[in-house]
């Protein structure tokens, strides 16, 4: 009678694993706790770009490329722990953008939810889907998906602001296309601030039926926003973890202002740091005014007006300010929540 060595046992599934590949199978248990492990594995790293080492690369660019003939300038942001993938987490892409007076970005549309959030500059002005919006320092634009859209630039000094998009989410289900409109510029049918004055009042249109899942309102103005900000410490103390975090809204349904990207404005008082927080979207921040520090995990992030960086998912990190802190950020929590997959620690 022949005993089994566990030598010979090794080898006898070593070669059934070998004989399973020619058919395009595998053995689940040799791959169960890769495909399901106990806690996710954050993806990518924490980086931060400063905007006073981008920028001078951002106008040199200006000088090698127009806006229409690169359809889009930009300079995207590369996650270093994701190299060759056009990501800055694993779930989102970002850049920034530059327009000159005079200049137009040609219309196209695709199925990849854009935002923007306007890093300097005045004047420039993005049309969606028939109406054009002009922007400033600190406002958040939607660009929805599947709509035309162009941008322009009525000022005399360079514009620059932050692509927010959903690429990766969007391939991941292959779902990507994109068409360019027939000429430079889409028509623009409705008047500036007509989205605005329809739906960011805390007005509605009697009989208003939404065609999308994104908000009616596609310009959040900053001047709006600073001033419901800063009114808040006047109502009481800061969420420990968090600060005074506030998301934009949807004023059709009260949701998140996109479907797949939820969008995010924080204020933290001079001196206050938050305590050790995690959850599972990956966040790209914006330092929109003040300064002050993240630290992930053990390694400390400086950042100051414009500066962007990203924190991955399930990272535990607390944010320090040196002064007011106005933080605008983005990631894939609307995504996950609507999946049921959003978790988050306190700690």
């Amino acid at each position: 009678m022949t005993t089994n060595t566990a030598t010979d046992v090794m080898s006898r599934r070593d070669a059934f694993y070998r004989e399973l590949q020619p058919h395009a199978m595998a053995a689940l248990w040799t791959r169960l706790r890769k495909l399901i492990p106990s806690e996710p594995t954050p993806a990518g790293e924490a980086h931060c770009w400063s905007y006073g080492t981008t920028r001078p690369y951002l106008m040199e660019s200006a000088t090698l490329i127009s806006a229409e003939e690169a359809e889009r300038r930009v300079l995207l942001m590369e996650n270093p722990g994701l190299p060759g993938s056009s990501r800055i987490t694993n779930t989102m892409y970002a850049g920034l953008q530059l327009i000159l007076p005079g200049e137009v970005a040609p219309a196209h549309r695709h199925t990849q939810s854009a935002l923007r959030f306007i890093i300097e500059g005045s004047g420039a002005y993005t049309a969606v889907d028939g109406e054009k919006t002009y922007m400033e320092p600190g406002d958040f634009v939607i660009t929805p998906a599947w709509t035309w859209h162009h941008h322009g630039h009525d000022g005399d000094t360079p514009m620059v602001w932050l692509d927010g998009l959903d690429i990766p989410v969007v391939s991941f289900f292959n779902g990507g296309f994109r068409e360019e409109f027939e000429s430079e510029a889409s028509p623009v049918t409705r008047p500036v601030g007509d989205a605005l004055a329809r739906y960011g009042t805390g007005l509605m249109p009697v009989g208003h039926r939404s065609s999308t899942m994104n908000s009616p309102v596609f310009n959040y103005p900053y001047a709006r926003t600073r001033e419901a900000l800063f009114a808040l410490p006047r109502a009481g103390a800061p969420d420990p973890h968090t600060g005074y975090l506030m998301r934009y809204t949807n004023p059709v349904d009260g949701g998140w202002a996109m479907p797949t990207i939820a969008t995010m404005i924080r204020l933290l008082p001079s001196g206050f740091a938050t305590l050790p927080y995690r959850a599972t979207d990956s966040t790209v921040f914006v330092c929109v005014e003040g300064g002050g520090h993240v630290m992930v995990s053990n390694r400390r992030i400086d950042f100051a007006p414009h500066d962007v960086f990203v924190v991955p998912g399930w990272c535990r990190y607390t944010l320090h300010a040196s002064q007011d802190l106005v933080l605008f950020a983005y990631s894939d929590r609307v995504a996950q929540e609507k999946l049921g997959l959003f978790r988050e620690q306190r700690f």
